[in-house]
C-alpha cells in the first residue's frame, strides 16, 4: 500500500483552514447584507472584506417600549345610541326605528298571568266589556319573548294605536272596530293584524289555557308579520318628552295610586294599586288586591313602570247588535282631566287629543307639556264615575336615605 508523503500534510492543513475561513467570511458578508436592509432609516449595512470582523454595533436592535407598534386587535368602535321615541331610553338607531306594534291583551281573570308587559314601551288599560278592562301593549324598541293572551279589538284602542300608525294585533273585534279596520287598517290609521287570519302562522293557540283566553305570540313572529303586511321600520315622531331620574334625595318615601274598574254584571271590581319605590324610582304594580306584585309571565319579573298616567273620560254603552255584551264607547277625542305621576310626585293636569289619529298629549297644571321620566309608561283610562285615589309620599329628612316600603330595589316577586 502506498504511503502518503508526510511533507504534504502541512500544506493540506493550511488549505483546509483557508477554505473554512473563506466560507465563514462569505457567510458573514451575507448576514451583514441581510441585516443592513433592516437598519433604522432604511440605510444599508456596510460590507466587509473577507476575514474582517463585524462590530456588534452594526447589527440592528429591536425597538421595545412605548414607541413600539401595539399588538392585538384594535379597540372596538363604540355604537352610537339615540333616545327611543316612546321611552327616552338610549338604544341603537335601528332599535329606535322599529315600527310600533300594538297588541290587545286579555284581562279576564282566566287570562292571568299575562305576558309581555315589561317589554312594552307604553301600556294602555281601559274598560272594554261589561266593565272588565283590557290592555293594549305597545312594543317599539324592545322585542318581547312572549305576548298574550290576545283579545278582540275596540274602536278607541284603534284610535290610540293610530297615533303611531302601529301594527294593530287583535283576535276579532266589535262590529264597529272591524268596520274601522276594514276601511283604515291598510296603513291609513293602523296596519290590521287580525289573529283569525294569521292564526297558526304568527299567533298560536296554547294548550295550558282554554278558549278564548289561549291565543299567544312572541316578538319574533310579530316582527315578521309587520314586515309581511307592510309595516316598515322608520323614523317615529315622539309624542311625549323624557328626562333622567330625579336624584335620590329629591324622591319621596312611600306613596300609592289606586284605580278601580267596576264590573257591570257583578258587584266585583278590578283594583289596580301602584306603590312607589324610592330606590328604583318605579311604581310597583299590584292587581286585584293581591299582596304580591304583578309578575310578567314572559320574564318572571315584577311589573313596575317609571310613569303612571290617569286619563279620565266619558264612557257610554256601545249600541251595536249585541247589547248583552255590554260593550262600551269612549270619548277619547277631545280633552279632559289627567293625573301624571313620575319621580314619586303626582300632578293634576289635562290630556288632549284633537282627532282620532292625533296624539294624546299631556299637560301639567301650568298648561305646558309634561316631562316624564325615561322608561315605561302605564296609562290608566277611567270612566268619569270610576273611583281612584292618589297619595304621594314625603321627602325623607335631610341626610337620610330611607328605603321605601313594599318592593325592594331588586324588584323581586
Amino acid at each position: 500500500m502506498a504511503q502518503s508523503d508526510p511533507r504534504r500534510r502541512p500544506t493540506l492543513r493550511r488549505g483546509l483552514i483557508t477554505g473554512i475561513a473563506v466560507a465563514i467570511a462569505a457567510l458573514a458578508i451575507a448576514v451583514t447584507a441581510r441585516l443592513g436592509t433592516l437598519t433604522p432609516g432604511g440605510a444599508a449595512a456596510a460590507t466587509h472584506a473577507p476575514g474582517t470582523a463585524v462590530a456588534a454595533s452594526e447589527f440592528p436592535t429591536e425597538t421595545v417600549g412605548p414607541s413600539a407598534t401595539p399588538l392585538g386587535p384594535p379597540a372596538p368602535t363604540p355604537i352610537p345610541l339615540v333616545p327611543a321615541p316612546l321611552t327616552g331610553r338610549l338604544v341603537t338607531a335601528a332599535e329606535a326605528r322599529r315600527h310600533p306594534i300594538a297588541v290587545m291583551v286579555d284581562d279576564h281573570i282566566d287570562a292571568r298571568p299575562q305576558a309581555g308587559f315589561n317589554a312594552a314601551s307604553v301600556v294602555w288599560q281601559a274598560p272594554a266589556e261589561g266593565g272588565v278592562p283590557r290592555y293594549m301593549l305597545i312594543f317599539q324598541d324592545q322585542v318581547p319573548t312572549s305576548v298574550g293572551p290576545i283579545r278582540s279589538a275596540r274602536e278607541y284602542y284603534i284610535e290610540w294605536a293610530s297615533e303611531l300608525k302601529a301594527m294593530y294585533v287583535h283576535h276579532g273585534g266589535s262590529p264597529q272596530a272591524k268596520e274601522t279596520l276594514a276601511a283604515r287598517g291598510n296603513g291609513s290609521w293602523v296596519y290590521n293584524a287580525d289573529g283569525f287570519r294569521w292564526e297558526g302562522r304568527y299567533v298560536f293557540r296554547v294548550t295550558d289555557r282554554f278558549p278564548p283566553h289561549n291565543v299567544m305570540t312572541d316578538g319574533t313572529h310579530l316582527r315578521k308579520l309587520a314586515k309581511k303586511i307592510g309595516a316598515k321600520d322608520g323614523a317615529i315622531e315622539p309624542m311625549w318628552s323624557f328626562a333622567p331620574d330625579a336624584p335620590l334625595e329629591q324622591r319621596p318615601t312611600g306613596g300609592t295610586i289606586k284605580v278601580a274598574y267596576p264590573y257591570v254584571t257583578t258587584n266585583a271590581n278590578d283594583t289596580i294599586t301602584y306603590k312607589y319605590d324610592r330606590l328604583t324610582n318605579t311604581y310597583v304594580r299590584y292587581v286585584n288586591g293581591s299582596s304580591k306584585p304583578q309578575v310578567d309571565l314572559a320574564d318572571g319579573k315584577v311589573v313596575a313602570p317609571k310613569n303612571v298616567v290617569i286619563l279620565r273620560m266619558f264612557f257610554g254603552p256601545l249600541n251595536d247588535a249585541h247589547p248583552a255584551k255590554k260593550r262600551l264607547e269612549a270619548a277619547d277625542v277631545g280633552h279632559g282631566q289627567a293625573w301624571i305621576a313620575t319621580n314619586g310626585v303626582t300632578v293634576k293636569g289635562t290630556w288632549s287629543k284633537a282627532s282620532p289619529t292625533a296624539p294624546t298629549l299631556l299637560f301639567g297644571p301650568d298648561g305646558k307639556p309634561i316631562t316624564l321620566t325615561v322608561g315605561q309608561t302605564f296609562v290608566q283610562v277611567l270612566a268619569l264615575g270610576y273611583d281612584y285615589s292618589i297619595k304621594d309620599g314625603s321627602l325623607p329628612a335631610a341626610g337620610t336615605a330611607a328605603a321605601s316600603p313594599g318592593a325592594s330595589a331588586s324588584l323581586a316577586p
